[in-house]
């Protein structure tokens, strides 16, 4: 099994990135995504859950994701956590993942936590302008989400920017490979897409030899 790591700003083109890949994969693949190990809390009000801070990599059960991705390369099956952003709470029921070839697991923070950073094969960064990736979050907030023009702006100068500026642009650090314009750089994809699919062959044929 290879675990990939997709880690960029939010409206980068993470998810779009994950979502071509998976679709150029020759193997079975499991897609995961960071936004559904948010914490819940079951005891706030929805204003109360409003007024956190979702950019924060505090607002993220990083244990849980350690645990679901060492289960799957262990070979065993998770039942994945679904996340409502709409009343930013986790929902039932949760999904049922089986163990594949390639685990594809993006987010905001993913590359925070060095535990679960160790159990990528590699890792991928998302750079797109800053301006661009706003525009995007309006779009998708407004479309999927349900949320104002007012407040997905409030959202970001009070936390997306400053979260951006002070962990996940240095996340590049850690990054095998650096990707422009995200899952849009079709040729980007393809050679991505070509070298996992090697690798898993490079791995079968490891195992084959053992």
């Amino acid at each position: 099994m290879l675990i990939i790591g997709i880690c960029g700003a939010s409206g980068s083109g993470k998810s779009t990135l994950a979502r071509e890949l998976e679709r150029r994969l020759d193997r079975p693949c499991v897609y995961l995504k960071q936004d559904s190990y948010y914490r819940d809390h079951p005891d706030m009000s929805f204003e109360e859950r409003e007024r956190i801070n979702y950019d924060e990599p505090g607002a993220f059960e990083h244990d849980a994701l350690r645990d679901d991705l060492l289960a799957l390369k262990e070979g065993r099956s998770i039942d994945a956590k679904v996340y409502d952003y709409a009343l930013h709470r986790r929902c039932d029921p949760p999904e049922h993942i089986d163990p594949a070839d390639v685990v594809l697991i993006e987010g905001i923070h993913v590359f925070y936590d060095a535990a679960v950073r160790a159990l990528m094969d590699f890792k991928i960064y998302v750079q797109v302008d800053p301006d661009v990736c706003l525009m995007r979050r309006v779009k998708r907030d407004i479309r999927d989400r349900g949320r104002s023009v007012d407040g997905i702006y409030r959202q970001y100068l009070e936390t997306v920017k400053p979260m951006y500026e002070k962990y996940i642009r240095n996340y590049v650090d850690y990054a095998d490979v650096i990707v422009a314009q995200g899952g849009k750089n079709a040729r980007i994809v393809d050679i991505l897409a070509h070298y996992i699919n090697s690798g898993l062959i490079q791995e079968e044929a490891k195992g084959e030899a053992q």
